[in-house]
């Protein structure tokens, strides 16, 4: 692949294209700045770019910002010293977050996944980029984390929940936080999901048993993992009625 290293740091810099160079990548351009990054990306058109955030001039993020408005952008792989911004740096469309020093293998993993990014992939990460395009309904929910991008089979998902400004997904290999609501996930899967409480989304298919657990409290629990929701009074008649239907 063609790849451009951007960090203000000669030997980061340095370590990252001795890393890609080994595994036989070629280094189209190297930048010290965002400025520079985004004249290297227009110039060489590289596959992937990989970038640092704090820079002078211009930081990574906003470089990445404005790399993604080109007509054809290539990956961003994030490598910085500061896990603080990898949210935001999900948001600004990158692959990959990694903090230095890069891990080897970590980075060998982050380019591998750049080059083989598929369709499908290609499709969650623009309807993320523009949630208002009209597309075929999902069965992945794409989900940036520090190994890149993950697609989670909406089939292996359990549950969803509010988790702050986010939404957690419990699906079968973990959790993950998606930067979408409950209230779009609702609306789109009406069919799977169903509404257990204000702050929790349940996958149907996983609905093992409804329980009382206190006088007039009641919960939730799933197939296949050891773990239980609550359920609001609001939501409890329809939730009844939803299961005597099943």
């Amino acid at each position: 692949m063609r790849i451009v290293v951007c960090d203000d740091e000669p030997l980061a810099r340095k370590r990252l294209v001795r890393i890609v160079q080994d595994e036989k990548h070629e280094v189209v351009a190297q930048a010290m700045t965002g400025l520079e990054a985004i004249a290297a990306v227009k110039q060489h058109q590289p596959d992937v770019i990989l970038l640092d955030i704090r820079m002078p001039e211009m930081d990574g993020v906003r470089c990445a910002q404005a790399i993604n408005e080109l007509e054809n952008p290539p990956a961003i792989i994030f490598v910085t010293a500061y896990d603080h911004y990898a949210i935001t740096a999900f948001k600004a469309h990158a692959i990959g977050y990694l903090l230095k020093p890069a891990n080897k293998d970590e980075l060998l993993e982050a380019l591998a996944k750049a080059k083989s990014l598929n369709a499908a992939q290609l499709n969650e990460l623009r309807k993320l980029a523009d949630p208002t395009a009209s597309a075929p309904s999902r069965q992945h929910i794409a989900a940036r984390t520090h190994r890149g991008v993950e697609l989670i089979p909406l089939s292996d998902i359990y549950y969803f929940t509010a988790d702050q400004k986010y939404v957690k997904v419990r699906h079968k290999e973990g959790t993950v936080l998606i930067d979408e609501t409950l209230k779009e996930l609702e609306t789109e899967f009406a069919n799977e999901l169903f509404r257990v409480h204000r702050n929790a989304l349940i996958n149907l298919d996983y609905l093992d048993l409804l329980e009382a657990i206190d006088a007039g409290q009641y919960q939730v629990r799933f197939k296949g993992i050891d773990e239980a929701l609550a359920v609001s009074r609001r939501h409890l008649p329809v939730l009844r009625d939803k299961i005597q239907n099943m």
